[in-house]
């Protein structure tokens, strides 16, 4: 991973030329309005964590396993196994939506004036309905099976995740359907040794989505990104947490030594 650079170019925040509205972001302001300000508007950007390269293996393979079907026009076994009436979508613009570094899968929102973009893993189509169904892959490694999503902080996101993606394509004039799939792989760690490979269990978890939140999130983002004073942190951010705590030690470090005795501060979210 590249060494951690907080400051980005000035045109890529907010009001920049380069500056677009990301999936990652819109779901960055739903975790903490302040760590989004601070990134999008102020130019310092939230340290990023390790990449999960063994989940982009995952994916990659998946991607290239359901392109085979999708080449000729069947459905995958799971989707058998599942009851699923669908095949992999074919579109012309399908490696444009998976790549995220290309914008993925975009739209102009004008009522924001924002550029909002979002890279997909998978499309599906029910060959009678024409409807469409988002597919997201995931990689775990839980104990027990993964038949459902649980209301976790992680899996919480994936929901929104879904749900933006959903949006994107209804914005692009595509008849999407409110369930989404989530193909979960879930690493085996009952084996008794690893033997330079490891197995996992497949499972189709399906998911109603609902985008009707993203457009007043849109409407809050821009309203705070227009905003001179910098929104409250959420009470859960780690992040903010770090910095609010870093910042009262360093100054406790650094008092004066003729300071009255006594005084204490509040532990708030600066």
């Amino acid at each position: 991973m590249s060494e951690y650079k907080p400051h980005r170019h000035p045109s890529w925040n907010y009001g920049g030329k380069r500056f677009r509205l990301s999936r990652s972001k819109i779901d960055l302001f739903s975790i903490c309005p302040r760590c989004f300000y601070i990134d999008n508007k102020l130019g310092t950007a939230r340290p990023r964590g390790p990449a999960f390269t063994l989940n982009i293996a995952v994916d990659e393979l998946l991607k290239k396993e359901f392109d085979f079907y999708r080449a000729e026009g069947s459905p995958h076994p799971l989707m058998k196994e599942y009851g699923i009436n669908a095949v992999p979508f074919k579109h012309q613009d399908m490696d444009k939506w998976r790549d995220s570094l290309r914008r993925g899968v975009e739209y102009f929102h004008e009522p924001t004036d924002f550029n909002i973009s979002g890279g997909i893993d998978d499309v599906w189509v029910n060959p009678d309905t024409n409807e469409l169904y988002v597919v997201d892959y995931k990689a775990t490694a839980k104990n027990n099976k993964m038949n459902e999503l649980s209301d976790t902080k992680w899996e919480n996101q994936y929901k929104r995740q879904m749900d933006i993606y959903q949006w994107l394509l209804r914005k692009n004039g595509l008849q999407v359907s409110d369930t989404g799939y989530f193909v979960y792989a879930n690493g085996d760690k009952s084996a008794e040794s690893f033997d330079s490979k490891l197995e996992f269990d497949m499972t189709i978890i399906p998911y109603e989505g609902d985008d009707s939140w993203v457009e007043g999130s849109l409407m809050n983002i821009k309203k705070t990104l227009d905003s001179e004073e910098i929104p409250k942190a959420s009470e859960d951010c780690e992040y903010c947490a770090y910095r609010n705590a870093a910042i009262k030690v360093i100054s406790e470090k650094t008092k004066k030594k003729n300071e009255p005795k006594g005084t204490k501060e509040k532990d708030t979210l600066f």
